[in-house]
């Protein structure tokens, strides 16, 4: 099997998204709904956490892909798989937030390259947000405790994941 670095993966992502990310996004939506509740279900039941190293590079991949097509993204994909699988909830959100620049720069390179600044104003609210939302994440990460944390990571999964699949079927 031929491994991608996290960005080429990104990559791939960021020039399959014209032709079928569309396609994707109620598929995606309805997968993370069902992680979400998972997570929120693991929530009341305290398992031991545990290292989950398999099947690493495909959830990368999978991830990268649909964060640059725009169907799920980075963090709700990888860090849902690996809080459902068992690795720590804190751990976890560091090191996908941490990774997550370096998809998001080498897809943002790609559209740049392939389609221009045509959507700046865009660009520039998501940089503005993620300025702000990681040190938000960090925050919680340390302080909020594990079973309020898990809930909020859940309902954040689940819900907007609804949210984007009412979009998709033009309910909202």
């Amino acid at each position: 099997m031929v491994r991608l670095a996290w960005p080429t993966r990104a990559i791939i992502g960021a020039y399959l998204l014209s032709s079928i990310g569309d396609v994707l996004k109620p598929w995606v939506s309805g997968y993370l709904i069902l992680m979400g509740l998972v997570i929120i279900a693991k929530a009341f039941f305290r398992v031991a956490p545990k290292n989950v190293t398999t099947h690493l590079p495909p959830l990368g991949f999978i991830g990268a892909l649909l964060d640059s097509m725009g169907g799920g993204g980075w963090g709700p994909i990888v860090a849902s798989n690996l809080i459902v699988r068992g690795n720590d909830v804190r751990i976890t959100v560091g090191s996908v937030n941490a990774v997550e620049f370096f998809v998001t720069l080498a897809a943002s390179v790609t559209f740049f390259l392939t389609i221009g600044l045509t959507h700046w104003s865009i660009i520039l609210g998501l940089a503005i947000g993620g300025v702000i939302a990681a040190p938000l994440g960090a925050w919680a990460a340390k302080h909020i405790p594990h079973k309020p944390f898990m809930i909020l990571v859940g309902v954040l999964v689940a819900g907007l994941s609804t949210r984007n699949l009412l979009k998709a079927f033009a309910i909202i």
